[in-house]
């Protein structure tokens, strides 16, 4: 089960005017499960994305690459079970074919379908089922919240709940909708983690800004996670403004109402980011890593990160083994992944694991006992925080414990 994460009711998250999205059961990879998503835009709706930077990327993101620049979606098509990667031409032309079979039913384009997929890698892409199931998602093509609901469900593969996350504002004197579905659990590492993210919007938003908004969000949000390093070949994160809220488009990124949507838009991006920390493949502890006192974001995000991806320090949160000196060597291996930690002062840094202060001076602090770091290891939810003593930057990032699980769940993916 995941670590205080339960999925919120369709009641708790608000429909997005102007978005529908139906699901159905396709029989992708596996009998009786709902495995295909159809999403459906009103005409003027606006899409931007950010996805994975992974060389051996799918061929769907490259797809979807091709057909963003068009600035004219009206559909994306998600399928769980097969993720159509490391399939060479034969898994461009699935793509492509998938986009036709959407845009034939919808009166649409192929050019205006964006297609995903998420499962295992190096399968071909039964393209005939999803033509087969198209027409199920659409007849079932609704706008309420219960099909945003429905659709989280519909995108899970080792994930064991799904995940949705909503919030409702104000701009101008119109009410304003975010909501968002996302699905992962492992394979997740930064720049973009092995997910697939969605969150749309009814408000009036220019391309341009809308661009910008989905990467400030991926930086505070996806990018902030990881739970075993690897990045994954489908990542993909989508942000949709339908316009239909019908206040003043935004226009000015220095305007109040920019700060408004993007502060509500990154909540929700952050809320499903962590959801799939806190359902990482056999995870029992969420732990924050928070780093302060850098020269710049980037390196306080390096040290966050080598600590977040050893396996020593993972399984060490796992045991609850106050083996701290394990983070103190992760925090030294950080200059390995950026150059400027070369010159770090070790006897400035500091690290804190919950409230207890654990090193100081280069080594053991004075006041620190063994059983303190046992009682702040125990907990589910755990904070680390550092003070690297060289600067006023700062940097979180969100990850898991490694535990017997993860071994069993990836050694049995494909059966």
């Amino acid at each position: 089960m995941p670590v205080n994460y339960t999925t919120p009711s369709a009641q708790q998250l608000h429909p997005v005017a102007g978005v529908r999205l139906g699901i159905a059961e396709a029989g992708i990879r596996k009998l009786n499960r709902r495995d295909l998503t159809l999403i459906e835009l009103a005409p003027g709706s606006r899409v931007a994305g950010v996805f994975t930077q992974n060389r051996f990327c799918a061929a769907p993101v490259q797809v979807c690459k091709q057909h963003l620049a068009t600035h004219d979606i009206r559909a994306l098509v998600i399928n769980t079970g097969i993720a159509n990667a490391g399939t060479g031409e034969p898994g461009l032309a699935a793509a492509r074919a998938t986009c036709a079979a959407a845009a034939q039913l919808l009166g649409i384009e192929a050019r205006q379908v964006l297609p995903f997929s998420t499962g295992v890698i190096m399968e071909p892409l039964p393209v005939e089922r999803i033509a087969a199931g198209l027409p199920k998602c659409q007849a079932a093509l609704r706008g309420d919240a219960q099909a945003w609901h429905d659709a989280a469900h519909a995108i899970m593969t080792t994930d064991t709940v799904a995940k949705a996350a909503s919030r409702q504002i104000s701009l101008g004197g119109r009410t304003v909708n975010v909501t968002g579905i996302s699905k992962g659990a492992g394979m997740i590492k930064p720049n973009m983690a092995t997910m697939l993210g969605y969150v749309a919007t009814d408000a009036a938003i220019s391309q341009a800004l809308l661009e910008r908004m989905v990467k400030e969000a991926a930086d505070a949000s996806f990018n902030c996670i990881t739970v075993d390093g690897d990045t994954s070949t489908n990542d993909s994160f989508v942000f949709i403004a339908s316009g239909a809220a019908g206040n003043a488009e935004i226009i000015d990124a220095a305007s109040t109402d920019y700060a408004a949507l993007r502060a509500a838009v990154t909540a929700v991006a952050a809320e499903l980011a962590q959801a799939i920390v806190r359902d990482g493949e056999g995870a029992t502890k969420f732990i924050e890593i928070a780093v302060d006192g850098g020269r710049d974001h980037a390196e306080c995000k390096a040290v966050g990160y080598a600590i977040a991806h050893s396996p020593l320090v993972k399984t060490a949160f796992f045991a609850s083994d106050p083996n701290l000196g394990r983070i103190l060597a992760a925090i030294g291996n950080a200059a390995q992944a950026h150059d400027t930690l070369g010159d770090l002062d070790v006897t400035k840094v500091k690290l804190w694991l919950g409230n207890t202060l654990v090193s100081e001076h280069g080594g053991r602090a004075a006041s620190y006992q063994e059983a303190d770091g046992a009682r702040e290891m125990a907990p589910a939810e755990i904070v680390v925080r550092i003070d690297l003593g060289r600067g006023n930057a700062q940097a979180k990032v969100w990850t898991c414990d490694f535990s017997y699980d993860y071994v069993k769940i990836n050694a049995d993916y494909r059966s």
